[in-house]
């Protein structure tokens, strides 16, 4: 049975831009990550998937829902269960220049953690270091060494293992390899994957390369526009889209045979992502929709089981999702 370790209901989070203007950045997000799995998050750039990650770690407040980390509301917790919960939640950043401290070493940078948490100090320290260090493939020769004198793979497998200093047991991976060279993502890619197995870790990962995180993680979240439109295994996702933007985001995907490359034909939305600032009514997705119905416009549809584990946020399956629900109902009563 799948354990839940972090789940997310209902979630809000809103920038006040002006007296009468909101960015609705996430807006009613309900999603569980269990325990030692990765799910994936994917969509476009300013869809709002790292507001929700650095929400998730409260580096922003919440403006409405809860977020649960074994069964504790994270914003809620008391300042002790806080400092505990800093400990079990890290997060590997997207840039790996900006984020690692210049005028620091990278025993000081990994170190950080242990120190604010008081783990390791003296000998035992610089061990943990190092064995941190090699756990990520580098080697303790580079510990007295600063970040501007590493690759940018380098860099992030640094970040990698100062999240992985104070021992955590949940890791947000906000975007960890869109800022590294095609050849050197899967090498991080592998990396995180093998923590993951060998340490048991539980990751939420960030991307917006679909078939990078299809090769990744388990269950996979799409967002579009601060909702999630679409939720289910990565296997089901691949093979059986079901929401009209997940279908478009598949299909952009470049098929290595270059036959079949030229036979296909991606779909190409038309129109601009609308503001979060000014969402449309109804379905946020309608304005670029090939397959948009009156209904759209009017209702937004509902994030709903529509397959056994595959969720979607679509008028298009409505009368699939309302059949599903009088069977659940009947079988309660």
């Amino acid at each position: 049975m799948n354990e839940p370790m972090l789940e997310v209901q209902g979630l809000k989070k809103h920038f006040k831009i002006r007296k009468d203007q909101t960015l609705k950045a996430v807006d009613v997000v309900s999603f569980t990550v269990n325990k030692g799995e990765m799910f994936g998050l994917v969509g476009e750039s300013g869809c709002g998937k790292s507001t929700l990650g650095r929400t998730i770690l409260r580096l922003y407040e919440q403006t409405e829902g809860s977020i649960k980390f074994k069964g504790q509301d994270v914003h809620k917790a008391s300042s002790k269960t806080k400092r505990k919960l800093d400990q079990s939640m890290q997060m590997i950043f997207q840039d790996p220049y900006a984020s690692l401290n210049p005028r620091s070493t990278v025993m000081d940078i990994v170190a950080e953690g242990i120190d604010i948490h008081g783990l390791y100090s003296g000998v035992k320290r610089k061990e943990k270091v190092y064995q941190l260090l090699k756990t990520v493939g580098l080697n303790k020769e580079h510990a007295n060494r600063y970040p501007h004198e590493f690759s940018g793979g380098q860099r992030q497998r640094i970040g990698i293992a100062r999240a992985l200093a104070v021992e955590p047991e949940f890791i947000v991976a906000d975007e960890p390899i869109s800022a590294l060279d095609v050849s050197i993502q899967a090498q991080v890619v592998n990396l995180l994957r093998k923590l993951q197995l060998e340490q048991g870790l539980t990751f939420l990962f960030i991307a917006h390369d679909l078939s990078m995180v299809r090769h990744i993680s388990d269950r996979i979240g799409v967002m579009y526009l601060g909702k999630l439109v679409e939720l289910t295994t990565s296997e089901k996702l691949y093979k059986k889209p079901l929401h009209p933007y997940t279908e478009a985001l598949l299909s952009a995907i470049p098929i290595p045979d270059p036959d079949l490359e030229d036979k296909r034909e991606p779909i190409l939305l038309s129109g601009e992502i609308p503001s979060p600032i000014s969402p449309p009514s109804g379905c946020v997705f309608r304005t670029r929709c090939p397959r948009v119905m009156e209904r759209c416009t009017l209702i937004e549809p509902e994030i709903s089981e529509y397959e056994p584990g595959h969720f979607a946020a679509c008028h298009l399956y409505d009368e699939i999702g309302d059949s599903r629900k009088e069977a659940a109902a009947s079988k309660v009563t």
